[in-house]
């Protein structure tokens, strides 16, 4: 079997690993790819939106299953296209992918179906939403309505705050035409998590729990990225809380999708906040969520082509899913100054030093090779993820790797999992 992972970045790192253990698998391919993904499977330096050359690529290598990584692609249509050609491919339709690729339309579906979230307003004009941040209960959340890699959100304490964010998304475009309508929220209190599922559009199969950390800074402080670290599971979500999450807002937005004409396939993604009154949907997305990928993938001990198999052809209800019971967290080493702007380029040092345990994996994300040298190539360079006893133990081991690797501007979050360690 061939398959090609559409991507570059540590989600697709995580998932390319995963699908070259398969015994059923043949040949992997990865476009574009990364240093990292290079020692494992083949790079083809096909960007994840050139939707019609991965087409042909994939109809001259007889690829049997693309399975795509990021939103934009998916937002696109590029599983659309790959059907049309008669060609399998693990995601959303484009119709399904707009419940992540537009806030209002998630917004309104789960209001219209009775799911729960937190009130909000949709605002279509630079007047109108200054009008907003100036009357505004503070704190409020204001989002980007389109898809802005994890950084088009903005809880705002202060009206000075509010004002700026306002002009820096719809006066300014820091997202471009994504931020051409802005959804601004009231600001809900407790513990987020993300609950991943499979679905073949009519059964779901829901992975273990995870936790993100979206703040670029301890303590969730500083601005939001597209994820600093990750560990699984998350012990806020206990058996009974999933069973609620499954019913209240898994189960529904699948109902929801199917009566609109926009039937889920692949991979549902609801990042919830655990309030005092229960959880609420922040938001959802249609792919595995990246560094939660990282820290879901290596705890999973079924072999991932099958349930991307079945889950792609229908057949989800046929196959079984087996987990680590170990607890695994990952870090994320970052380019200095991102999320915002970063100098890239740099060597980095102490990879071989952290090869061979094999309860450490080193996902790479902005990595590239410049000679016979790995350099970083983007603002989220590494993943490093570990398996533990225990999630001390979990947190211990990855740190120790995360201090044998530098790179010029490195810089990490040392709180992730730390939440989970005082419960």
């Amino acid at each position: 079997m061939k398959v090609l992972v559409v991507g570059g970045g540590g989600r697709e790192h995580a998932l390319v690993t995963k699908i070259a253990a398969s015994p059923s698998v043949s040949k992997v391919y990865a476009a574009p790819g990364n240093a990292g993904i290079a020692k494992i499977a083949e790079c083809v330096p096909i960007d994840a939106t050139e939707t019609i050359r991965l087409r042909n690529f994939a109809a001259r290598e007889g690829v049997d299953l693309t399975v795509v990584g990021p939103e934009a692609p998916l937002a696109a249509g590029i599983v659309d296209e790959f059907g049309k050609a008669g060609l399998p491919a693990f995601g959303p339709g484009a119709r399904a992918a707009q419940l992540e690729a537009s806030k209002v339309f998630a917004k309104d579906l789960m209001k219209k179906h009775g799911i729960p979230t937190a009130p909000y307003r949709v605002v279509d004009s630079l007047a109108l939403a200054r009008e907003w941040a100036r009357e505004v209960d503070l704190p409020a959340v204001i989002k980007a309505d389109g898809l802005a890699a994890g950084k088009g959100v903005v809880v705002a304490r202060t009206r000075e705050e509010a004002l700026a964010t306002v002009d820096r998304i719809m006066k300014d475009k820091a997202f471009g035409t994504a931020g051409e309508r802005l959804v601004i929220e009231d600001c809900l209190e407790g513990e987020e998590v993300s609950i991943l599922a499979f679905t073949d559009g009519q059964s779901l199969y829901p992975l273990e729990s995870s936790q993100d950390h979206k703040r670029a800074l301890d303590l969730d402080r500083g601005p939001n990225t597209g994820g600093m670290g990750a560990y699984s599971p998350a012990p806020v979500v206990d058996d009974a809380m999933m069973r609620r999450i499954i019913r209240e807002m898994l189960i529904p937005i699948i109902h929801a999708m199917h009566r609109e004409g926009r039937p889920v396939k692949g991979l549902l993604y609801a990042g919830l906040m655990l309030t005092a009154d229960g959880p609420r949907v922040l938001e959802f997305n249609v792919r595995f969520g990246d560094p939660e990928a990282q820290a879901l993938l290596v705890r999973l001990k079924s072999d991932l082509v099958e349930i991307l198999d079945a889950t792609t052809n229908g057949r989800l209800d046929q196959v079984s899913i087996e987990w680590d019971e170990r607890p695994a967290v990952c870090v994320v080493l970052a380019s200095g100054g991102y999320p915002d702007r970063y100098d890239q380029g740099f060597p980095i040092q102490g990879l071989s030093t952290v090869e061979g345990d094999p309860d450490v994996f080193v996902f790479h994300a902005g990595t590239r090779m410049k000679g016979s040298q790995v350099v970083t190539a983007g603002g989220r360079v590494l993943g490093v993820t570990a398996l533990g006893a225990n999630l001390g133990l979990a947190r211990e081991r990855a740190y120790d790797a995360v201090k044998k690797i530098r790179f010029q501007g490195m810089h990490y979050r040392t709180d992730i999992g730390l939440k989970a360690l005082d419960r």
